[in-house]
């Protein structure tokens, strides 16, 4: 994503430019800094592409008072030409493909169509009788109707989508009786819920659906109900989408930026394995028919299964609980700046725990409780995806110290400059942007954490006056083309 990503992919994805030695020197492998008291920001890994476990009916009771639903968004950012694995379409190929549901489906509408012929029958005969007769073939009427009525026809399983608006999806939802999944390799579905169609922002489908609220839609010509919505999302897009996304009109107002799991891995160009292996049969075949099973399995459950913890893991996830508080604090926590996500983090590892269980246990899952193995698992998964939310809210411009951080990395790459004190840079830089000098410090202190300068040692003081302000060398690599 150009100079806006740049800061973290210097700390995460790459090597971190620092040194401690003289400037002509390399950077030192291990990223260390000069001043190793700073507070370190985590490194990401690499990644394989991931998609969620489309299961959205069993429940994981943390408490009786609280529930998570069991289905998952994941946003996956990939560079330009980067290849994709042939693995990708599995969850699409597994979950697209039909149930043979067609002859009960041809039964269901050849019963109504007789039914109908029946009823109508009965009624002209009822609108026709006189005298005694009348109430016999009103009573024969209105059972007739009553018999059309209770035949359903059932409609064709289909639980993924790509390109589609929200009024649409909302009424594939309640076909589906309230599970949907989005499914895809591009981020257009962003442009059309910021109302690419209509003009405006629709976002209250994909809020209600991760939470799993009722979906209560009353318009003129059209009535729909989904009691327990469940909508999962699961995209692959380019990095300059994301953003993209941080400027559409409510999506991070309305808390729904703070829903998604995100991953931001390095780009593999130049390191692509060429030719591949394909995804073994027998493992793609165990992964179709455990996922097919998953979701067909108990497609027809009216009450949600619940997921209980057993007493190891309900301590495991308690322990966890009071970590994350403590990461939340507004002065001093790596994640007080993204609460709109972070949050949320609690239920979201909880949630990818009901998902780890079933996809260990998928025949009787939901008799068992998730153990502490799994919930450790859980947590795992979620420091990764931590990770990456710092990285792409750092993207969005999130964080006002990473922001000031770019501004000044951008005026030092522009100027070339190798050497500069914080009145240059403070005289140099846009007064919108720091209106005092101790502004300038935080965007300061971060640039050096990162490698990019060095703060040169105070020279000592020789008489009375204004201490010098305090001059800062910039590593050579900062003006490398591309950095």
């Amino acid at each position: 994503m150009g100079n806006r990503l740049l800061l973290r992919e210097v700390n995460q994805d790459r090597t971190p430019l620092s040194w401690c030695g003289p400037l002509d020197s390399e950077p030192s492998p291990g990223g260390a800094s000069c001043r190793d008291d700073r507070k370190k920001r985590p490194r990401l890994g690499r990644q394989s592409r991931t998609c969620p476990l489309l299961r959205s009916s069993p429940d994981t009771n943390r408490k009786r008072s609280h529930r998570e639903v069991r289905h998952r968004r994941v946003r996956q950012a990939v560079p330009e030409r980067t290849r994709r694995h042939p693995r990708t379409p599995l969850p699409t190929r597994a979950l697209g493909s039909k149930h043979d549901s067609s002859p009960s489906i041809t039964e269901a509408e050849v019963a109504r169509r007789l039914a109908v012929d029946v009823a109508e029958k009965a009624a002209r005969t009822a609108s026709a009788a006189r005298g005694e007769a009348a109430p016999e073939a009103v009573a024969e009427a209105q059972s007739a109707a009553l018999t059309v009525e209770g035949i359903k026809v059932p409609v064709l399983p289909r639980l993924v989508a790509d390109d589609i608006t929200p009024e649409t999806a909302a009424s594939l939802l309640s076909e589906q009786g309230g599970r949907l999944a989005i499914l895809s390799a591009e981020g257009g579905i962003f442009a059309t819920l910021a109302g690419r169609y209509s003009g405006t922002p629709n976002l209250d489908l994909f809020l209600k659906g991760h939470a799993g609220d009722a979906l209560i839609i009353d318009r003129r010509g059209r009535t729909e109900r989904v009691d327990d919505a469940a909508l999962t999302l699961g995209l692959a897009v380019q990095p300059e989408i994301i953003a993209d996304i941080a400027t559409m009109p409510g999506f991070r107002g309305k808390g729904l930026l703070g829903r998604i799991l995100y991953s931001l891995p390095t780009s593999n160009i130049g390191y692509r394995r060429i030719d591949p292996p394909p995804v073994p049969e027998h493992v793609a075949a165990r992964y179709d028919a455990n996922l097919q099973q998953l979701t067909i399995g108990m497609h027809d459950w009216d009450d949600p299964a619940r997921l209980l913890l057993s007493p190891d893991a309900t301590e495991v996830f308690t322990e966890h609980r009071r970590t994350t508080e403590t990461r939340l604090r507004p002065h001093s926590g790596d994640l007080g700046h993204i609460t709109d996500w972070a949050g949320k983090f609690d239920g979201a590892v909880m949630r990818i725990a009901g998902l780890l269980h079933l996809a260990t246990h998928v025949e009787d899952g939901w008799r068992r409780p998730i153990s502490a193995q799994t919930v450790h698992a859980a947590i795992t998964l979620g420091q990764y995806f931590t990770a990456h939310a710092l990285a792409t809210f750092d993207a969005m411009g999130a964080d006002p110290d990473v922001e000031a951080a770019r501004t000044v990395h951008a005026w030092l790459h522009r100027t070339h400059t190798t050497r500069f004190t914080v009145r240059e840079a403070f005289t140099a830089l846009p007064r919108s942007r720091f209106r005092k000098v101790t502004e300038l410090e935080p965007a300061l202190d971060l640039l050096e954490q990162l490698g990019w300068i060095r703060r040169e040692p105070d020279p000592p003081r020789t008489g009375p006056g204004r201490r010098p302000s305090p001059a800062y060398a910039v590593h050579p690599n900062l003006h490398q083309p591309g950095s």
